[in-house]
């Protein structure tokens, strides 16, 4: 764990009972003299470090040491409109996103999508803080819905499809916004709202689920 998160963090003396408590102690046996690094949700961006003090049965002291800005994310932007898939299998991926560095995710109703499917944005959060406190980062994915395709291409005309095609890409430099359909594909109409812009696909002959696919093109463009 790089850091951890504690609204409380940014105080001079910082206490630390119960879950996290037996998390430090017990499991990382962290001991009196230990050095850890706390960031507080509100101001996420500033990286405050504190030494263990004193360590009592059910609680723990710590000391403040520094406080300084230190913001780590990815050097490249990248927006993915995902056209909604099991929940199930969004939440698999989602500490996997947050590690590469994606941006930000448009969760898109495309016709082919579950109608079933429900997206529980304060959940994927849980998943997202605990990604990042293990990978460092300090900057939340932004999450939005779109109603449909359309709506998604109007609003970011510059888009880049993945999509069964014969056109496979060597410069991923310039992309900062893809679309991935869900499990089949895009249905004819929306093929042809989607035929004026910029189609790829990944150098492989083997069929990716919506999931990996989400994955695998997200690596190509921001790592």
């Amino acid at each position: 764990m790089i850091y951890i998160l504690d609204d409380e963090a940014g105080v001079e003396t910082l206490h630390v009972r119960g879950d996290l408590h037996k998390y430090l102690i017990k499991v990382r046996r962290h001991k009196e003299g230990d050095e850890l690094s706390f960031r507080a949700r509100k101001n996420i961006e500033v990286l405050h470090r504190y030494k263990l003090e004193s360590v009592e049965p059910r609680s723990a002291a710590l000391s403040l040491i520094s406080s300084k800005v230190e913001e780590i994310k990815s050097k490249k932007n990248l927006h993915v409109g995902w056209c909604v898939v099991d929940a199930n299998a969004i939440e698999k991926v989602l500490p996997s996103l947050c590690e590469v560095g994606v941006q930000k995710i448009s969760f898109i109703s495309c016709e082919r999508s579950q109608k079933n499917f429900k997206l529980d944005f304060k959940r994927f959060e849980r998943i997202l803080e605990a990604s990042m406190q293990q990978c460092g980062r300090s900057t939340y994915v932004e999450f939005d819905t779109c109603k449909n395709v359309k709506e998604f291409i109007d609003k970011y005309p510059d888009t880049k499809v993945f999509d069964f095609c014969e056109q496979t890409l060597q410069d991923y430099s310039d992309i900062k916004t893809i679309l991935v359909g869900c499990e089949g594909g895009f249905s004819s109409k929306e093929r042809e709202l989607l035929a004026s812009l910029e189609r790829f696909r990944l150098d492989t002959p083997m069929v990716l689920r919506s999931e990996s696919a989400v994955l695998a093109v997200a690596s190509k463009i921001v790592l």
